[in-house]
């Protein structure tokens, strides 16, 4: 038996899913099939033989009301007719009373003993004149039996007729099993052929721009492989932005790496040849040096940030992010002696003793960036104002400085890695610091946004909800 698994479980293995899909949904309609043939066969045999007992009872009455008091003799005998009544005889208990004329009917111990009263009325099958008749020998009084017969090759003929027609039925039932497990089968898995098309497809080109054609409909009514299919268009358009921005971020990362690592390379070159240089000469190319090193330091250090989607989970903790707006203006103030940084909580204990989950320095490190990027572009002594008021809905934070503003054509775009408006490109800076700042306050569950500040200057807005971050990266 464990051969005969072992056999089966291979074939399903080297077969694909539509041939077993298709077997199995033909051998489901024709189990059916041939078991309603031989349900119907059985029904049909028994309604044909119970007529002809019926048949055969109501002869024996017959003979009973007729022939009641006569003794063991042959009363009928013309059975052997298809037209002609049942035979019958009556049949004494003890043979020494049989008649002497020879009985028509055969007479076994069994007769015998339904005449002396020992055995109940039975039904039974036997062979006369060269034809099958159906028998029935039942109690007639005084120690006898009366045993009546009828022609059975109708019967039988009409069971063979039966047995035949549902045979061609059930036939025709499994080949049409077969057809509609073929078509259920390719009907079915059209979807998932499909999907497997298009897997095999991006497979092999390494392109996550294709899509599966799902048929027209609302998505509440969608069976389950369509519903699987959108969740796989879902995935490859989140496979396709997730590739698209890699290889943006490979592209600016590249392009912005290229220049520093060129200075880095004449610099070093010419420290090389540190004999022909002057001590001036010498001193400036290792301060060149110096920083080139520290700005692809930097430039690096952001994009691993980047690259982190998740915050670490051991690492969360309910942060009070008044606390947090108080530490790093304190850092700012000492990175850029000449901007006054202003710090003002909304009025009450509800913004000052607000807490969200979430990690400190992450935290620190996105305000850090929002103070860094007001303070550069302030003119000297124009102060940046850092505000955290607690509302209905959650808590906001917002930094104001009084710079020239973010033009209304670079407002979509301040986000982006290594954008950089032309005002800004003669700046310090990478361009890596806004996007980190919105990627930090994604994965707390905030959101940050840019706009122009009334009276100039641009304004930064940190809206917390009024829940914590959800589990997930929010990253973009």
């Amino acid at each position: 038996m464990s051969g005969v698994r072992r056999l089966g479980a291979r074939w399903r293995r080297r077969r694909p899913l539509r041939t077993r899909l298709a077997v199995a949904a033909s051998a489901a309609v024709a189990l059916v099939a041939v078991g309603v043939c031989a349900a119907a066969f059985f029904v049909i045999r028994y309604e044909l033989l119970h007529q002809l007992d019926l048949s055969l009872t109501q002869s024996a009455t017959r003979v009973i009301q007729e022939n009641r008091g006569e003794g063991p003799q042959t009363v009928a005998g013309e059975c052997r007719y298809l037209s002609a009544p049942a035979c019958a005889q009556i049949v004494p208990a003890d043979p020494a009373a049989d008649p002497d004329a020879a009985y028509l009917l055969p007479v076994s111990t069994p007769v015998r003993e339904v005449a002396a009263g020992k055995r109940a009325p039975y039904y039974s099958n036997v062979s006369r004149f060269g034809q099958p008749l159906r028998m029935l020998t039942t109690p007639f009084g005084d120690g006898r039996a009366l045993q009546v017969a009828l022609r059975a090759d109708p019967v039988e003929k009409g069971v063979r007729q039966a047995a035949v027609l549902l045979a061609a039925v059930g036939g025709a039932g499994v080949l049409l099993a077969g057809l509609l497990g073929y078509a259920v089968s390719r009907t079915g898995l059209a979807p998932v052929a499909r999907l497997t098309s298009t897997a095999e497809r991006i497979a092999a080109t390494r392109d996550p721009r294709h899509r599966i054609e799902l048929p027209p409909g609302p998505p509440g009514r969608q069976d389950e492989v369509t519903r699987l299919a959108a969740s796989f268009n879902t995935m490859l358009g989140e496979l396709e932005q997730s590739v698209s921005s890699q290889r943006r971020l490979v592209a600016d990362a590249s392009h912005e790496l290229r220049t520093p690592l060129t200075a880095l390379r004449t610099n070093a070159e010419l420290l090389a040849r540190g004999d022909r240089l002057t001590p001036a000469q010498r001193e400036r190319a290792s301060g060149a040096l110096g920083r080139g090193i520290r700005e692809v330091t930097g430039l690096v250090n952001d994009l691993i940030e980047l690259a982190r989607d998740d915050e670490p989970l051991p690492l969360l903790e309910e942060v009070r992010i008044a606390e947090v707006a108080e530490h790093t203006v304190a850092v700012a103030r000492t990175h850029w002696p000449q901007t006054p940084f202003l710090l003002e909580a909304g009025a009450g204990a509800g913004a000052a003793e607000a807490v969200r989950p979430g990690v400190p320095a992450r935290l620190a490190r996105l305000l850090t960036n929002l103070l860094d990027n007001a303070a550069k572009f302030s003119p000297p002594g124009t102060p940046v104002e850092v505000r955290l008021t607690a509302r209905d809905d959650g808590l906001e934070l917002t930094v104001r400085d009084h710079g020239p503003g973010i033009p209304a054509e670079d407002v979509p775009y301040v986000f982006d890695r290594f954008y950089r408006a032309e005002a800004a490109r003669a700046l310090p800076g990478s361009g890596l610091g806004l996007a980190m700042a919105r990627q930090i306050a994604r994965a707390h569950g905030a959101e940050l946004t840019a706009g122009a500040a009334p009276g100039g200057g641009a304004l930064f807005t940190l809206t917390f909800g009024a829940q914590g971050p959800p589990g997930g990266s929010h990253a973009p």
